[in-house]
């Protein structure tokens, strides 16, 4: 069963994509964009991508260190 999502914002947009039954490396990935219609990066668009594995390790940082007091 795959899953695809993407959640887009003004200055980012966000994609995860899934492959329950795929064993192949890359089939289940995160991708991280900036998109390139904003004045905030002198580089325009990067993007980043990891494994779900990555990314939920990310997850864990930002949940623990980002705590709102």
């Amino acid at each position: 069963m795959s899953y695809n999502k993407i959640k887009t914002t003004k200055r980012f947009t966000f994609g995860v994509s899934r492959n329950e039954t795929a064993k192949k490396a890359g089939s289940n990935i995160v991708t991280i964009a900036t998109n390139g219609d904003t004045d905030q990066y002198s580089v325009g668009t990067s993007s980043l991508t990891m494994t779900v594995k990555e990314a939920t390790a990310l997850q864990g940082f930002l949940n623990k260190n980002l705590v709102s007091e």
